[in-house]
């Protein structure tokens, strides 16, 4: 018989790491929302009006992406603009192919007429920050490689992407990836391709000190403050706090805000977010900083609930406000399609 082995820490329901270093991702909470977090094929043909199919953008790292297309509507252009997705999790959890996701991207890219790219980057623990950070970004190589002819992936091209139209959108901490990668994206020359806007829906945006949202409002099935410390614990470079400038870009650790070349960004708060009051914090500071940002207050629910299908399908409030965000998106992409990067001082 093998040696047992040992779980030495745990985030409730979610991942559970063991004594030999091993990880464990398979959902152990409530059987009844376990569907959220199964895994769903590639469908290859439309399904719902959508179809999908996963691709790999750096074998050596493991790097994938799934693609989501919507089936072409008698008023779509000939030209979709395309969304690069980076999901949440904490930088610890969750896939890109899980059905949470799925359902939802499924409704953005058939509200906004869009092509959907969403990224498999590697996790913590096992792949501390910045990984996340790299893999991202190097998604972002990957599609301006299409764009350039440099390389070939046949759904974008036969469906039409439009690569001067790249909005970056991640939920949860897929936010702060948003936020991170286009700071970075300034340094580069991306011609033909375009990065027209950025959309943060619920970003991870937090201090080491407690916020008032954090102190009185209750958690939710997606979001605890255990949650918060520990996935932001096994992710974060070994000794930071979460005052570190990739959960905190707002504070005295990270680079000024006025120094970054960003382009404009939409930034979702739900008003039961346990960290609404620091993600309204960054909007502040963005403006402050003479950023262009827009914010939307979703309200009555609370960190992710779009994600939540149950929720969605049973709550009339929650529904709409699911509606609402979707609206909003939309609205964002269409008005920011001729905005880019800011030019070079």
């Amino acid at each position: 018989m093998g040696i047992e082995k040992v779980v030495v820490d745990e985030v409730s329901g979610w991942l559970r790491v063991y004594d030999d270093g091993s990880i464990d991702r398979s959902w152990t909470g409530p059987t009844e929302v376990g569907f959220l977090m199964a895994p769903v094929p590639p469908s290859g043909n439309f399904i719902d009006g959508v179809a999908t199919r996963d691709v790999a953008i750096d074998p050596s790292s493991s790097l994938s992406a799934r693609i989501y297309i919507p089936e072409k509507g008698p008023d779509d252009e000939t030209k979709l603009p395309v969304l690069l997705h980076f999901h949440g999790g904490g930088f610890c959890m969750s896939r890109a192919n899980w059905y949470m996701y799925h359902q939802f991207y499924t409704k953005l890219v058939k509200s906004a007429r869009a092509i959907c790219v969403s990224v498999e980057f590697r996790l913590a623990p096992e792949h501390k920050l910045p990984i996340a950070i790299d893999d991202c970004y190097k998604a972002l190589l990957w599609l301006r490689s299409l764009a350039r002819a440099e390389m070939s992936e046949p759904w974008l091209e036969d469906r039409a992407a439009d690569f001067s139209r790249v909005f970056l959108i991640g939920d949860s901490t897929g936010g702060n990836l948003v936020h991170h990668v286009a700071a970075r994206a300034a340094s580069e020359e991306w011609s033909p391709l375009r990065v027209a806007g950025g959309v943060l829906i619920h970003p991870g945006f937090v201090r080491a000190e407690r916020s008032k949202s954090e102190l009185e409002l209750k958690p939710d099935p997606f979001l605890t403050l255990e949650m918060v410390d520990k996935l932001l614990g096994m992710a974060l470079p070994p000794g930071s706090t979460k005052d570190h400038p990739i959960t905190c870009p707002m504070g005295t650790a990270a680079a000024p805000l006025a120094g970054l070349k960003l382009p404009p960004f939409l930034v979702t708060v739900a008003q039961n977010d346990l960290m609404r009051d620091t993600e309204l914090e960054y909007v502040e500071a963005m403006k402050n900083a003479g950023k262009d940002v827009e914010l939307l207050l979703n309200t009555g629910v609370g960190h992710s609930f779009y994600l939540n299908k149950i929720a969605v399908d049973s709550d009339p409030g929650t529904a709409t406000q699911t509606e609402l965000l979707l609206g909003a998106i939309s609205d964002f992409m269409r008005r920011h399609c001729g905005c880019a990067l800011e030019p070079h001082v």
